[in-house]
């Protein structure tokens, strides 16, 4: 047997560039040690009634991954995508199914294609079998040898898949990939199809969240979640015990009666604070952000949930050692030092709500937040 580091006669270049394909194929075989062994065309008989269906069936695949993709870009745009209360039956109903139509749409799309593909290999694609020598070649070679004989086999195994005489199911696939890389671009782009400046000074804009009074002088309530949605419960400082911490959400007077607007209020991903009642021998340690010293109301202190890092829930508190964690990336913030991050990837404080208590004995806020909060963006500037 062959150790295949034996030096083969090498065809001149006037040689190589006279060979045909086949030549080069058999050719390029020979040097790498390789033996086929088995080479059977699935289609001997052009043209038969058998080999048609198996195109149609490809191209039906292909087709249904572009029908896919329409549907996915459709509804991306233009389906009803904001919020409706569960009060609104009929816009709630649609409005819930936004995220599965998006998920079933674009999965078929990408399990067509993948189908497509495979049936297309198994039906169309010759089943080789070879056998070959290990071999190094000696360490040596010509650039130029190999690359003819390689640019031969890979023309040879297109021309044995019959892709080049198959028109249906080359225009079909490459109208499903082409839907589908469609889809994938308007993904990222449709984030932009909303001008997020349209209203700066707006409660919807990204530099207020709904701790923003409505008017001037409207008292915005700190309310918990008891689990009914439509139940109004505000906090008052003894409320919590030292060392405590509670998330708490805007509310206002004018929300009482409102059931659609409190279900907003405690699902608008912006609102959630969380209230943290320091031990006094910990209020006594705690270093101020400049130009915030009168942010707090005694050892009362509220910070936003969402991390500045990418926008997950800083949803717990270790009272022992005064940290607020984010389980998303093991981010860590030092209640004692304006919510300063001391652990993990958040580069930024957490923002701080100013708070107070008013005349009726309840926390509230005493403004919006005088930065933007999560992660950060293009206009700001820290």
């Amino acid at each position: 047997m062959s150790s295949g580091n034996e030096p083969d006669q090498r065809p001149t270049d006037e040689e190589l560039a006279a060979m045909s394909r086949e030549e080069l194929l058999r050719l390029g075989g020979k040097l790498d040690g390789v033996e086929i062994v088995e080479y059977e065309d699935p289609w001997p008989v052009k043209g038969t009634k058998a080999e048609k269906r198996a195109e149609r069936v490809v191209a039906l695949w292909f087709l249904l991954a572009a029908v896919a993709g329409v549907a996915f870009f459709v509804a991306l745009i233009w389906w009803p995508w904001q919020y409706e209360p569960p009060s609104n039956s009929d816009g709630y109903f649609w409005y819930s199914l936004y995220t599965p139509v998006l998920g079933i749409t674009l999965g078929v799309a990408v399990l067509a294609i993948s189908v497509g593909v495979l049936v297309y290999s198994k039906k169309f694609i010759p089943a080789e079998v070879s056998v070959q020598q290990r071999s190094d070649n000696m360490g040596k070679g010509s650039p130029e040898l190999d690359r003819k004989t390689f640019v031969a086999h890979l023309a040879d195994a297109g021309e044995r898949s019959t892709i080049g005489r198959r028109s249906m199911i080359k225009r079909s696939a490459g109208l499903g990939a082409g839907v589908l890389g469609l889809g994938a671009v308007a993904l990222p782009v449709a984030s932009f199809i909303k001008n997020p400046w349209a209203d700066a000074n707006g409660p919807d804009s990204l530099a207020h969240t709904g701790w923003q009074p409505e008017f001037p002088g409207q008292i915005v309530y700190m309310r918990r979640h008891t689990g009914d949605f439509g139940e109004v419960s505000l906090v008052r400082p003894e409320d919590l015990d030292a060392g405590g911490m509670e998330t708490v959400f805007p509310f206002r007077e004018s929300e009482r009666d409102d059931h659609d607007a409190l279900v907003h209020a405690l699902k608008r991903s912006d609102n959630p604070v969380m209230l943290i009642r320091l031990r006094p021998d910990d209020a006594e340690q705690v270093i101020k952000r400049k130009g915030q010293e009168d942010f707090n109301y005694g050892d009362y202190y509220a910070y936003t949930k969402i991390c500045s890092h990418v926008g997950c829930p800083t949803s717990l508190y270790e009272q022992q050692t005064n940290r607020i964690l984010c389980p998303c990336h093991q981010s860590q913030f030092n209640a004692l030092e304006y919510a300063k991050p001391i652990f993990g990837p958040a580069t930024r404080a957490l923002a701080q709500l100013p708070i107070t208590v008013h005349s009726d004995g309840y926390l509230i806020a005493r403004h919006d937040f005088i930065e933007p909060i999560g992660p950060g963006y293009w206009e700001r500037k820290s």
